[in-house]
C-alpha cells in the first residue's frame, strides 16, 4: 500500500453533534475535525479516513484516548450501532473551538466522555 489514505478535500464542514447538540466548527488547521469538541462523540461516516463512504452512519461513543509521541492525544471511539472501533487525533490546538480537556480526562479515566 502506498501513499496517503485520507482525504481533506469537501469533509472539513461544520456540524451539529448527533449527541450534545453542539455546534461544530471547522478545524482552523488545515486537517478535518470529525467529532465534537464539546462530548468527543462522532458519527461513523468513513470507510477510508474522510472519505464519507460509509453508510453506517451511528453515533461514536469515545471510549478511551491515548496519548502517542508523535500526534498528541488520540480519541478511540466505538460505533454504537455496528460497532466499529476508529481512532481520531483529538483537536486541543485548535485556536477556535478546540477539544475539551474535561470530557478528555473523563474519556481517559474511563468515563466515556461527557453528557
Amino acid at each position: 500500500m502506498t501513499g496517503r489514505r485520507f482525504t481533506v478535500q469537501g469533509t472539513n464542514n461544520s456540524f451539529t453533534c448527533g449527541n450534545c447538540g453542539a455546534e461544530v466548527q471547522p478545524l482552523q488547521n488545515g486537517s478535518v475535525r470529525n467529532h465534537c469538541p464539546v462530548c468527543l462523540h462522532s458519527k461513523h461516516v468513513d470507510v477510508l479516513p474522510g472519505d464519507r463512504a460509509c453508510d453506517c452512519h451511528g453515533l461514536m461513543k469515545p471510549v478511551g484516548a491515548e496519548q502517542s509521541g508523535k500526534k498528541g492525544w488520540i480519541l478511540v471511539h466505538r460505533c454504537q450501532k455496528c460497532g466499529f472501533t476508529g481512532r481520531n487525533k483529538a483537536a486541543l490546538d485548535d485556536p477556535e473551538q478546540p477539544d475539551s480537556w474535561d470530557a478528555l480526562i473523563a474519556v481517559t479515566s474511563g468515563g466515556g466522555g461527557s453528557r
